[in-house]
Order: C-alpha cells, then sequence, then structure tokens
C-alpha cells in the first residue's frame, strides 16, 4: 500500500496489537504473548516485548553471573 492508507492500516495495527505480559517461545523462537505456546516451552513472563526478545542473552548472562558466585564461593 501507498500513500494515506497505508498509514492509517499500519496505525490501526499498532493501536489494536496486544499488550503483556510477553513470553519467549524456546520451541519457535519467537516473541508470544500469553496465548501462545505451553507454559514448558516458554521464558517469562516479561513486562515488554523488547525484553522477550532478549531472553536468551538474559539468561547466559545470569547464568554467567551465578556461576561466578558459584567459583568465589569455593575459593576458586
Amino acid at each position: 500500500m501507498e500513500g494515506w492508507a497505508a498509514t492509517e492500516t499500519i496505525a490501526t495495527e499498532e493501536a489494536h496489537m496486544p499488550q503483556g505480559p510477553w513470553f519467549f517461545c524456546l520451541k519457535h523462537h519467537t516473541v508470544e504473548t500469553r496465548d501462545g505456546c505451553a507454559e514448558r516451552h516458554r521464558l517469562g513472563p516479561y513486562e515488554t516485548r523488547e525484553q522477550a526478545e532478549h531472553a536468551l542473552q538474559s539468561v547466559a548472562e545470569r547464568n554467567e553471573q551465578l556461576d561466578e558466585a558459584d567459583r568465589k564461593w569455593e575459593g576458586d
């Protein structure tokens, strides 16, 4: 679409986009709302879509922090 109709369509779609909570689906590697895949296949909930998009990165960072804390605790 071109012109004002395309802009109006996009604005209308954005107005009707579902709000959170957001989840990251481990099965499909996509961000979903609560109506997505079964809970056993996803991480979350997250407050924003952006947080859900970075779920795997957040998990990796958190695991590294916990591994470092374990190493310090064990005296390594």
